[in-house]
């Protein structure tokens, strides 16, 4: 009975996923160069990461922590609604973001892995 209430739960957060995506996805133009440089990218847990060895700018740093505190501000918002986690609610918007990604970006996949899209 649990694992069907989580899978409606589920259901519930990709339903709405299309409603954080824009805000959640949001990103400035300086995160998004450093992504198409693969220096950034979208994980699995649904945040954005640094890619190892890549050399990251100040500016880039804070950028990535102001969106990544922002996304979590929206999963728990979401995690509350739905009555489910924040990590359930981040990792199925993470599906999406990194199905998302576009040709050349690096992507940290659920093994841990950085692979380039």
């Amino acid at each position: 009975m649990k694992r069907l209430f989580l899978g409606a739960a589920a259901v519930g957060v990709i339903a709405l996923a299309p409603i954080i995506a824009t805000p959640v996805a949001a990103a400035s133009a300086i995160v998004e160069q450093a992504k198409s440089e693969c220096i950034v990218g979208e994980q699995a847990d649904g945040y954005l990461g640094f890619v190892p060895g890549a050399t990251v700018s100040s500016a880039v740093r804070r950028e990535v922590r102001d969106i990544n505190q922002q996304r979590k501000t929206v999963y728990a918002n979401l995690a509350r609604q739905n009555g489910v986690s924040v990590d359930v609610t981040a990792a199925l918007t993470a599906e999406k973001l990194i199905r998302q990604a576009r040709s050349g970006q690096c992507v940290r996949d659920q093994s841990g892995q950085w692979v380039e899209v």
